[in-house]
C-alpha cells in the first residue's frame, strides 16, 4: 500500500503519441497516460485556442510535458511526421495508441467510395504507418508499447457500417502480425476493443435516431444499447484509458497480440 504514488507514476520519463487525442476518449487516455507520468504527444483537430488550453491541462498533469502535433493520420507522410517530431522533441517516443477513427454510416449498395477509402485510411493505414515509424526506435532502445483502438466491431459485424468493421478487423490483424514480429524483444503490441462510449462518434448516430423516431436523447440512447451491449450503459472513457495504461505495465508485459473486448457483455452474447 505504501507505494501506490509510485503506482500511479509507473511509466515515469516515457512519452505517449496518442492519436486523435484532442477530445472524447483520446483525451481520456492522454490524461491517464499523463498521471502515469508520460510525456504526450497529442494529435487531432480542433480550434487552436481550445488545443492549446488541452495542452496546458495535459502539462498540469504530474507536471508531465506535452506537445500538440497536427498531423492528418490519413496521409503516410504526416504518420511519419508526427513520430519524427516527438522523438526530437522528447527523444524518444516509447508508448504508440492508435486512436484517431472516423465512421460513416450506409448500406454498401449507397456507400460513397470516397468514404470508404478516407475511413481504412485514417482507421486502418494510419496504423501500418505510425507502427512503422516507431518501431526502429524502440527496437534499438529495447522496449515499447503499441497499443491499437479497434472496437468490439473488430471482432464482430454490424449492419450499414462496411468499411469502419473492415478496417476494425483489419487493425486487430495488424495487432498480431505486429505481435509475432516483435515476440522475442521487450516490445508489445495488443488491441482494446471498446463496445459503445458516449463519443461525439456515437452521439451523432443517436442523434440521428432521435431525429428519424422522435424519441427523445435518453429514451434514444436506451434503445441504442439494447440492441447490442447487455449493460445498457455506456462503456467509460476513463476505463478504456486505465486498460490502456496497464497493457504498458509491468503486469502486461506477456499480453501480446490480444484483442481486448471492454464491451459491456456484448461479444459474449
Amino acid at each position: 500500500m505504501g507505494k501506490r504514488g509510485e503506482d500511479n507514476r509507473m511509466l515515469s520519463g516515457r512519452t505517449a503519441v496518442i492519436t486523435g487525442s484532442t477530445s472524447g476518449l483520446g483525451l481520456a487516455m492522454a490524461e491517464a497516460f499523463a498521471e502515469a507520468g508520460c510525456h504526450v504527444v497529442l494529435n487531432g483537430f480542433g480550434d487552436a485556442h481550445a488545443i492549446d488550453t488541452l495542452k496546458r491541462q495535459i502539462e498540469g498533469l504530474s507536471g508531465t510535458g506535452a506537445l500538440y502535433h497536427p498531423a492528418d493520420v490519413s496521409r503516410p507522410q504526416d504518420c511519419a511526421a508526427i513520430i519524427q517530431s516527438a522523438s526530437k522533441h522528447f527523444g524518444a517516443v516509447d508508448i504508440l495508441v492508435n486512436n484517431a477513427g472516423i465512421q460513416y454510416v450506409s448500406p454498401i449498395e449507397s456507400f460513397p467510395a470516397e468514404r470508404w477509402d478516407s475511413i481504412l485510411a485514417v482507421n486502418l493505414s494510419a496504423a501500418f504507418h505510425t507502427t512503422q515509424a516507431a518501431l526502429p526506435g524502440m527496437r534499438q532502445r529495447g522496449w515499447g508499447r503499441i497499443i491499437n483502438i479497434s472496437s468490439v466491431q473488430g471482432l464482430v459485424g454490424s449492419i450499414h457500417k462496411s468499411a469502419y468493421v473492415a478496417a476494425k478487423h483489419g487493425l486487430i490483424g495488424l495487432t498480431k502480425v505486429t505481435a509475432l514480429e516483435v515476440a522475442s524483444s521487450e516490445i508489445t503490441c495488443n488491441a482494446i476493443c471498446p463496445g459503445y462510449v458516449l463519443t461525439s462518434m456515437v452521439g451523432a448516430q443517436i442523434e440521428d435516431r432521435v431525429a428519424k423516431s422522435g424519441l427523445d436523447f435518453e429514451t434514444a440512447a436506451h434503445e441504442f444499447l439494447k440492441e447490442k451491449q447487455p449493460s445498457l450503459r455506456f462503456t467509460k472513457t476513463e476505463h478504456v484509458a486505465k486498460l490502456a495504461v496497464f497493457l504498458c505495465g509491468e503486469a502486461a508485459s506477456d499480453i501480446n497480440g490480444a484483442a481486448l473486448p471492454i464491451d459491456g457483455g456484448w461479444t459474449a452474447q
